[in-house]
């Protein structure tokens, strides 16, 4: 029997290596099989997008993808995969080098019949001040990545990628572009003595074992350090089996074999159950003979190779039909009662019934469970994991809900709890089971820069600690778009209570000063306190919100960026809203904090005028309403721009010193620009000397120590240009 056993299974490997490639077309390249609808050279020899070059200038030959670079490791036909070689992408830095060096790139796929397979690769990178991302060709096809953070190398441990030190994440399926890129927080001047690079690869699952001496890594003159095997899934053409059968010139699969169309478009070839061998060659699929390849596989009875299979039955002496124990092979002289067999049945169908619901709602909650991972993954939760360990303490009060705890909280999103509408999405109003009331922020489309933006206010926002900034509560990332919670703010916003639909500018000047002054100690706190500076790059009344007292609170920081130790500014694509944006920055492309200094300074002019900052309902001179403020103080004519409100309540004084600083904030140059802190310790100042009635009782004093004698109020209500200077305020502060 194990001679048998052995010749079957000889023959079976001599059939199915004779049908490996077109007859008459070179089957090897060194040591990989080359099967068919793969080929080398003649056309004839493979399907158009298949060829493979073979390479002679190596010992033994190596295989590569067409004409390219990319070198095949393996062919696994039956599987509709491809092993190839991929390239690592690094980052570093250096004493010597503080600018970096670096490595990046794509590998593109499209016009071919490959896709990165995302069940059998994962995304890799390595290092303790490192942030890789992989993206499509443009970032609205997608973004993903993960975080590697580590202060040193005593946290690291071998074998594990969690985060620290090395970390991973998965792909999208139906991939054939991947773009690399690398980025670090501090550009590793926190880590260069144990870590001086960040590396990013695409590798094939449970191939790569981090080990910490790869976090020193440094030299790439060896390339099998710089190469990693992937897998590529397959299929032929672009069509479904059911056109592609009918041009019978080029249809690989034959009559005899089966056809299996692709969730991505295309198809393959499969031998029929029971065969085993090439399906893209005619003929090339033998029937198997089980029988042979396992003689226990009719227990009690005998076994019949057939074509495509095997049949059982009862030996002699026995009758029945025969199942896979044997059990109903019986002896000619036994019989079942009716009785017995009425009973068998029913118990059977119940049993089916019973295990038929159970899988069904089994799959029905793993499907669901899955789509929940798939969001999370989507939404950027691998990367907040791997930040909450570097944010212990301020992750502590900060929760990740779950769609079914907001879904309560908004009575399922009911259009009469929304509050807010914004580009990026909806705000609505809460009630969580513990009675506090939030605000819910639901973004409309998960594309990739929404997610980059979603996950990059939460990083800020754990960095920020300040009674003036709308508090991060948590946020939910199992579903289709993420949500963000927040402390609910009841009063709207400072635009809202300026040009809301049926509102007036009817907040008083001494609320209207408090509120610049709270919100220019919040965008200064941004600036000065943090651990690393943040610039917030979207200051507008829109994102300043109000509560019922008409306390300010700075909001929305998805577009906010933390400045690198020692950099006063950094280039990045320009953002921010039209009136509001900083003139320099949308010609330069630099933000620096001064940045924020000039969008503050239109906020200023909002609270004195009352007017939109941009209206194309106003006449042309005064459309920009910045510029129509900074004319109008040229010209003495800034009585006639202020909200007739405050010039009532306010001091001409002091009317005029704010809109001397926000003057200020408007220069051209930011260097002429004040920093925030001074504009926010010149608007304290000015608010707590509004409350002291002795003001009104020593006009001359004050007026003396609130302008230069050379640049003084006058009787015809013109301002000198820099009449508020921060000496003359602290003198004035320090002498009450």
């Amino acid at each position: 029997m194990a001679l048998h056993v052995l010749l079957q299974l000889l023959w079976l490997t001599t059939a199915l290596a004779s049908s490996i490639a077109k007859p008459g077309c070179q089957g090897r390249c060194g040591n990989v099989t080359i099967p068919y609808p793969f080929g080398i050279g003649d056309p004839n020899c493979f399907i158009q997008g298949f060829d493979i070059t073979c390479n002679h200038t190596f010992n033994p030959p190596k295989p590569f993808v067409s004409q390219g670079n990319i070198e095949v490791l393996e062919i696994l036909l039956q599987e509709g995969q491809i092993r190839v070689t991929s390239w690592m992408g690094w980052d570093c830095y250096s004493k010597t080098d503080p600018g970096g060096n670096w490595s990046a790139g794509f590998i593109d796929f499209r016009g071919t019949p490959y896709t990165f397979s995302s069940t059998q690769n994962i995304f890799t990178a390595i290092g303790c001040d490192t942030l890789a991302f992989i993206r499509g060709p443009s970032r609205t096809d997608f973004t993903t990545g993960c975080v590697s953070l580590c202060a040193n190398k005593e946290r690291l441990s071998n074998g594990t990628c969690s985060g620290i030190g090395c970390c991973q994440t998965s792909i999208p399926e139906d991939l054939k572009y991947l773009r690399l890129s690398l980025q670090s927080f501090s550009n590793h001047t926190r880590t260069k003595d144990f870590s001086p690079c960040s590396y990013a690869f695409l590798v094939q699952k449970d191939y790569f074992n981090f080990s910490i001496p790869l976090i020193s890594l440094q030299d790439f003159s060896d390339e099998s350090k710089r190469r990693f095997p992937i897998v590529l899934d397959w299929v032929i053409g672009n069509e479904k089996c059911e056109v592609a059968r009918r041009n019978t010139s080029t249809y690989p699969c034959g009559s005899k074999n089966t056809c299996n169309d692709s969730d991505s478009g295309g198809y393959r070839c499969d031998c029929p159950k029971g065969f085993e061998g090439n399906p893209y060659l005619p003929d090339a699929c033998q029937d198997i003979n089980e029988c042979a390849l396992n003689p226990n596989l009719c227990i009690k009875g005998d076994c019949h190779n057939i074509q495509g299979g095997y049949r059982c039955s009862c030996r002699n002496g026995t009758h029945g039909n025969y199942t896979n124990d044997g059990e109903s092979c019986i002896p000619h002289s036994t019989h079942f009662p009716a009785t017995q067999v009425v009973i068998g049945v029913c118990i059977s169908l119940v049993f089916l019934l019973v295990s038929g619901s159970c899988i069904y709602w089994g799959l029905r909650n793993r499907k669901l469970i899955k789509l929940k991972e798939k969001f999370f993954q989507q939404n950027g939760g691998l990367l907040l994991q791997q930040q909450i360990p570097f944010h212990e303490s301020d992750i502590e009060t900060t929760k990740i809900f779950t769609e079914e705890e907001l879904k309560r909280a908004t009575d399922n999103y009911d259009q009469s709890r929304i509050v807010g509408r914004g580009g990026s999405g909806t705000v609505y109003k809460g009630i969580l089971s513990d009675h506090r009331i939030v605000a819910i922020k639901k973004s409309k489309v998960a594309d990739g820069m929404q997610i980059e933006q979603f996950i990059n206010e939460i990083f800020i926002l754990l960095q920020i600690n300040h009674r003036n900034v709308v508090k991060l509560l948590g946020c939910c990332l199992e579903t289709e778009v993420p949500l963000l919670v927040y402390e609910f703010i009841s009063n709207g916003t400072l635009f809202h209570h300026f040009h809301g639909e049926g509102h007036m500018p009817s907040i008083s000047w001494e609320n209207r000063l408090r509120i610049a002054a709270e919100a220019a100690g919040a965008v200064a706190y941004l600036h000065s306190a943090t651990s690393l500076p943040i610039i917030h790059r979207d200051i507008k009344s829109t994102n300043i919100l109000l509560d019922e007292n008409y306390t300010a609170k700075v909001s929305d920081f998805g577009a906010s960026k933390l400045v690198p130790l020692d950099y006063t500014q950094i280039t990045t694509l320009v953002q921010g809203t039209m009136g509001y944006l900083d003139p320099e920055y949308l010609q330069t492309s630099q933000l620096t904090e001064k940045s924020d200094v000039y969008s503050f300074g239109v906020v200023l002019v909002e609270l004195l005028t009352g007017k939109k900052p941009v209206s194309l309902e106003r006449s042309e001179d005064e459309r920009n309403l910045s510029m129509y403020f900074i004319s109008s103080m040229k010209e003495n004519r800034l009585l006639q721009i202020l909200d007739d409100r405050i010039v009532d309540e306010g001091g001409i004084e002091q009317l005029y010193a704010v809109a001397g600083l926000a003057r200020r904030c408007l220069k051209v140059k930011g260097e002429e620009r004040p920093l925030m802190k001074d504009v926010a310790a010149e608007l304290d100042v000015l608010r707590r000397l509004a409350v002291h009635s002795w003001v009104e009782q020593n006009h001359e004093e004050t007026q003396c120590l609130l302008a230069e004698p050379s640049r003084s109020y006058n009787s015809s209500h013109g301002v000198g240009e820099d009449s508020l200077q921060p000496q003359n305020l602290l003198e004035l502060e320090m002498g009450r």
